[in-house]
């Protein structure tokens, strides 16, 4: 079917939307979520990434229900205006937007303190645009880059996992499992890696360019959660067998340091141009959903309509990318913001809590309401657990959206 002018081209199969989820998660989060996890939890820091997984796999349930259900771009903000009303659909878009286009700056600075140090500020705004012309050019573009970006990324993962595990100090070392930190340190922990396992909805957020919805985002979900969280479990042991949890904790470039101590120090540039690649497909996957849900709230008035445009050709949001990227690319070029996203993680919560509150609408059956309820009382136990500072500047950004709504219904109200 040829999709009418304001609907998006349905391009993406079971595999595409696979590596789309692939290329969110296991992104530059593996390469730096593993050292704050380690110093939150220390020795808990297995038991926190299975606490993660388990709340992940509630939200994707969740998340895949609601997509096969609502097959539109903009994911949790769908659903929620959908299943609860429209205050709370604007909720979850605002904390993913406002969220995520941070995390996008952040990624960018990482690519650029990886590819080149000196200039990060440069390189990063330098992926943006790149970035960005590969979204403008249609989603089979952006789909086949991120199948690059994953397989690069897996095989030097694969290549870390192999290189510490057959190390003399793997075969010398004990691998610690328990609670050093309490359970508060484990909570923590989750929360912060919770983040790395966020971008399966990514997977919804497409969810008008999916071929057969209903089929293809209800196996595309668990598949691409089950991956990662392989891969995740695979790259925790084998770093924390070389260096331990206190090592670990404190390691600025853990899995670079991992290779130094498993006696490969030959491996480390390739690592740091795996982590490069990895921020570029986190770059892209985000900068993907930001503007699909951007679209979407531009669509219900939101945001400035001219947002809603899509593109006759490509079929892709062209105006709404083009907004993302711009503002994306101001903030890489002016400010550092990879140490002050803390929010981002408690936007996330936020935002599959509402997720998980939709689904819950979803049937009265009892055994359809254990993952929702599960998932929602996840979110807001790990939301909570992450550091004063980000549930302070978390919560500030949702009363800010909150204050914004408030204004422009009030208005809205006033003119009628």
């Amino acid at each position: 079917m040829t999709p009418s002018g304001n609907e998006l081209r349905r391009t993406l199969g079971v595999r595409d939307a696979v590596v789309v989820g692939l290329g969110s998660m296991v992104g530059a989060g593996v390469f730096s979520a593993l050292g704050p996890a380690a110093r939150a939890a220390g020795t808990g820091l297995l038991p926190a990434l299975a606490l993660a997984a388990v709340v992940a796999y509630c939200n994707a349930m969740s998340s895949a229900r609601l997509a096969a259900r609502y097959p539109a771009s903009g994911g949790t903000y769908v659903y929620g205006r959908e299943r609860l009303g429209p205050f709370w659909g604007y909720l979850a878009g605002w904390a993913f937007v406002v969220g995520k286009t941070a995390s996008c700056a952040a990624m960018a600075l990482t690519v650029g303190a990886y590819v080149w140090p000196g200039q990060a500020h440069a390189v990063a705004v330098a992926a943006v645009v790149v970035l960005t012309a590969v979204n403008y050019g249609g989603m089979q573009k952006s789909a086949w880059l991120t199948r690059v970006i994953v397989t690069v990324v897996l095989a030097v993962l694969a290549a870390v996992v192999v290189v510490c595990l057959t190390s003399a100090r793997a075969a010398a070392g004990r691998l610690d499992v328990g609670l050093s930190s309490g359970a508060g340190g484990m909570l923590q922990a989750a929360g912060l890696l919770f983040f790395a396992f966020a971008g399966y909805a990514r997977i919804a957020t497409l969810g008008e360019e999916v071929r057969d919805p209903a089929r293809t985002i209800a196996r595309a979900i668990p598949l691409a959660l089950g991956i990662a969280l392989a891969v995740y479990a695979c790259v925790a042991v084998a770093v924390l067998t070389v260096l331990g949890a206190d090592r670990l904790g404190h390691a600025v470039a853990p899995l670079a340091d991992a290779v130094r101590a498993a006696g490969v120090p030959g491996l480390v540039p390739v690592v740091r141009a795996g982590a490069a690649m990895a921020a570029l497909g986190s770059l892209l996957a985000l900068i993907l959903g930001v503007s699909r849900t951007t679209l979407a709230m531009a669509r219900d008035g939101h945001l400035p309509g001219a947002l809603a445009a899509v593109h006759p050709r490509f079929q892709v949001p062209h105006r709404a990318e083009l907004a993302v990227g711009a503002v994306v690319a101001v903030l890489a070029a002016t400010v550092d913001v990879r140490g002050a996203i803390g929010f981002s993680s408690f936007g996330v919560l936020a935002y599959y809590a509402v997720a998980n509150a939709s689904a819950w609408t979803l049937s009265p059956a009892p055994a359809a309401r254990v993952a929702p309820v599960a998932g929602l009382l996840g979110c807001a136990t790990l939301a909570f657990a992450l550091p004063a500072v980000s549930v302070a500047a978390g919560a500030g950004v949702l009363a800010v959206g909150v204050a914004a709504y408030g204004v422009r219904l009030w208005a809205r109200r006033r003119g009628e």
